[in-house]
């Protein structure tokens, strides 16, 4: 089953005091695009981060964002670092001396300081985040393969009507040469002209050769029989399936400035519209 380049999903854990939250993304993009938001802190983990990414998704661009937060679960309390309160109180009482109507610091404002918290050492944090972020990855990985299905089959309906619609195009062909023949020996006796039988056949035969739509109404069977292989494949299909869309949309354009029967005509319209609605369903493919 394809899979969607859309989705979203999150994952977090609580590694005391912090909290560590993982947000993905995902949009169509021709190729594997990732973008990282990542603290400070984490930036040298970025690469394995990457490659843990890159293993699961082969295309579109996914936002990958990690926040790390103060963990509101955490029952202990936390250590205070002393260091940086005494910084802290310096740079206030610097700033009362110069602006001595200036609002003291509270304690919700020094808690959420940087640094105030004693947080855990960086280093014990990125093998959590990584698995944190193997969580959110199946997340998306389930979200994308949801939304994948239900692109196949929509897919699988429209490759339904439009075989449908070759099905019926296939007696009008035969019928459209018929009318052609009737409508030129109409032609003939109400011109009261004694044409050559051989030459109106030749006639005919060239006619019919030129606006014979058999060719592409086998082409456009196949190509759906292909596309309907492809969706049974559980890996990336997107490109492959736009390159038949392509293929099918040639052919459905050839039926169309070929048809000179007003019923081909509406069925290759027909045929069109079905395929239109499919490559823009396509572009979200993997």
């Amino acid at each position: 089953m394809p899979f969607s380049m859309t989705g979203f999903a999150a994952s977090a854990v609580v590694v005391t005091p912090v909290e560590l939250n993982w947000e993905l993304r995902s949009v169509n993009h021709r190729f594997l695009d990732l973008r990282f938001r990542l603290p400070d802190e984490f930036r040298h983990a970025e690469p394995q981060y990457r490659d843990v990414i890159a293993a699961a998704v082969k295309r579109g661009r996914i936002e990958c964002a990690l926040s790390m937060t103060t963990s509101a679960a955490e029952s202990s309390t936390p250590d205070v670092d002393a260091g940086t309160l005494a910084g802290l109180a310096g740079l206030q009482d610097a700033v009362r001396r110069a602006f001595p109507d200036a609002k003291p610091f509270g304690v919700a404002e020094l808690l959420r300081w940087p640094g105030v918290l004693k947080a855990p050492e960086i280093a014990a944090l990125v093998e959590p985040a990584g698995e944190c972020l193997a969580d959110a990855l199946k997340k998306l990985t389930r979200s994308r393969r949801r939304e994948g299905g239900r692109i196949a089959a929509m897919l699988g309906e429209r490759c339904d009507a439009i075989a449908a619609l070759t099905a019926d195009v296939r007696p009008l062909i035969v019928d459209a040469e018929q009318a052609y023949r009737d409508k030129l020996t109409e032609r003939l006796e109400r011109l009261d002209v004694q044409a050559n039988p051989e030459r109106i056949e030749q006639e005919l035969l060239l006619v019919a050769q030129r606006l014979d739509v058999t060719e592409e109404v086998d082409r456009l069977d196949a190509h759906i029989a292909e596309i309907r292989t492809v969706l049974g494949r559980d890996e990336p299909v997107g490109r492959r399936l736009d390159f038949l869309i392509q293929e099918l949309n040639r052919e459905a354009n050839t039926l169309a400035s070929k048809a000179q029967d007003a019923r081909l005509t509406r069925s290759a319209v027909d045929i069109k519209v079905l395929i239109e609605q499919m490559r823009e369903q396509v572009q979200n493919l993997e």
